[in-house]
């Protein structure tokens, strides 16, 4: 289980363990696994197996994001870190994070200290993200089989995500799936049937959706959409698949790909700016025969970015448009040559 600061609290830890991930042994005994947590809003299995939370955009956290849980490790936020002397588990307090730097470049400091693995831009990729389950309904909820699906309060809206690790260090993107939910999403759930389950409140913190409470469910219409279906990185770009092939024309040209990044500073503020903004230069694309993916070599790679796609040009072999044309990539660590 993972413990939150406080209803009222981004700041400070008053009470033992708040801001801990904790687990409970078939004995009974209770053992602290993380620290450094601000407000945890979902814990779970990545679509890997690997124990991952959900964290909300406040100090020491410029938007919500996944973090990955391994024993031993600090996930940002110091405020925890008074409570050590109750969890020698936990090894020696780690190393204070200076505020203002980049989670890039602390990293080197602060041992423990545990990268975003997924970034979920604020605003443009929700605000209180929430709950969050795999796909393992075997196609019957449509061809992202294997993905995590997650919940926003505040926007009333269903996200995608896909992790993968690369040089032993998570990362990996976010996409957008539904809006128009009628309330404030908390927790998400697949039945036997395929369909997702979508419940929440709008008690307590203003959200989009206009209904007090809600249970909604979601159901595939077996049309395939077209689709990003990932984005996974490779040592001098990214492979981007997707749900129905591509046309040659759009696809093989490099001006169909459009891709920003940014970061965010990593400090004590509650939330932050995106700085740092650069344009890298698509240089060349490979289409593959099937039209079904797309190898992008960028100019360069910059670890601790956001890398933020705009495929709006792009159309399918049935000139389709793109439902959703933006995906993000959290761009931690660049994987060597083969």
């Amino acid at each position: 289980m993972a413990t939150a600061l406080g209803l009222s609290n981004s700041y400070d830890s008053y009470a033992l363990f708040r801001g801990f991930a904790l687990k409970v042994t078939p004995d009974g005994k209770t053992k602290a696994v993380a620290s450094g947590m601000r407000s945890p809003g979902g814990i779970g299995y990545n679509e890997h197996g690997a124990l991952f939370y959900i964290e909300s955009q406040g100090p020491w956290n410029c938007s919500c994001s996944l973090k990955a849980v391994t024993p031993g490790s600090f996930m940002g936020h110091p405020a925890s870190f008074n409570w050590y002397k109750y969890a020698p588990e936990m090894g020696p307090v780690p190393t204070a994070p200076k505020s203002g730097t980049r989670i890039v470049t602390e990293k080197e400091r602060v041992k423990q200290l545990t990268p975003y693995a997924v970034v979920f831009p604020y605003i443009r990729m929700g605000r209180s993200i929430t709950g969050f389950v795999v796909d393992g309904t075997k196609g019957k909820f449509g061809p992202f089989e294997g993905q995590m699906f997650l919940g926003d309060y505040t926007q009333s809206l269903i996200m995608r995500a896909t992790t993968e690790q690369v040089n032993g260090v998570w990362q990996g993107a976010c996409y957008p799936f539904r809006e128009g939910l009628s309330t404030g999403i908390l927790n998400v759930s697949f039945t036997k049937e395929g369909n997702l389950l979508c419940g929440g409140t709008n008690r307590g913190w203003p959200v989009r959706g206009i209904k007090p409470f809600a249970l909604e469910r979601i159901d595939w219409s077996g049309k395939m959409p077209f689709e990003i279906k990932t984005i996974s990185i490779e040592p001098t770009g990214f492979k981007v698949a997707f749900t129905k092939p591509v046309d040659a024309a759009t696809g093989s040209d490099p001006k169909s790909y459009r891709l920003g990044t940014f970061t965010h500073p990593y400090h004590g503020g509650y939330g932050g700016p995106e700085i740092e903004q650069t344009t890298p230069a698509v240089e060349s694309v490979k289409l593959a025969s099937d039209g079904l993916s797309a190898t992008l070599m960028l100019d360069k790679l910059i670890r601790g970015h956001v890398y933020e796609f705009d495929l709006r040009a792009l159309r399918s072999r049935d000139k389709d448009e793109l439902l959703h044309r933006n995906a993000y990539y959290t761009l931690n660590e660049i994987p060597k040559a083969k």
